[in-house]
């Protein structure tokens, strides 16, 4: 039996990681105000490291667009596989080579894409598609602020987020 309701649930485990950054950031507050020492210098500590969770969290926050949209996304062992009612597929993130934003799609989908295979569609909304945060992270020159952006710009057309490195011709020569 629970005495949250479902809906109140949901919200604040949206903002988890800003409610656990509120709760580091007025603990060290306290510390560096209230005390001296050991412990003044260990809410100087707090504060800090409340303040990268709190840039953390509202970067993951931003990303989070919703749930219940067409299917589920897994990342299992350096895979990311995605089960949809049409489509899905599963494209090992050490061999991405693409990952584009496809605002003519409704809803919006990740487009990712790996050598030798199609494209892997996946919606914004799809059911799991928080874990991708990570992982879109990961990928090395990734600028996350410009992802979260167009994330939210919306638009009418493909908007390329990232690029493996070497994957394109230097030249491209016409004939």
């Amino acid at each position: 039996m629970s005495f949250i309701r479902p809906e109140a649930r949901a919200s604040l485990w949206r903002w988890r990681e800003l409610i656990v950054a509120a709760v580091v950031l007025l603990m060290g507050l306290r510390w560096v105000l209230g005390a001296f020492g050991l412990l003044f210098w260990g809410g100087w500590v707090l504060l800090i490291i409340g303040t990268a969770i709190a840039i953390i969290g509202a970067q993951r926050l931003r990303f989070r667009l919703g749930h219940g949209g067409p299917g589920v996304v897994q990342v299992d062992e350096g895979q990311i596989a995605y089960f949809g009612p049409l489509t899905g597929g599963a494209v090992a993130v050490s061999e991405l080579t693409q990952l584009a934003l496809d605002h003519t799609a409704k809803p919006a989908h990740w487009v990712l894409q790996q050598p030798g295979q199609a494209p892997l569609h996946i919606p914004i909304n799809a059911e799991g598609t928080e874990i991708l945060f990570d992982v879109f992270a990961s990928l090395p020159g990734l600028r996350t602020e410009r992802m979260l952006t167009e994330l939210r710009r919306g638009g009418l057309h493909t908007v390329v987020i990232w690029e493996k490195h070497g994957t394109r011709p230097s030249v491209q020569r016409l004939h």
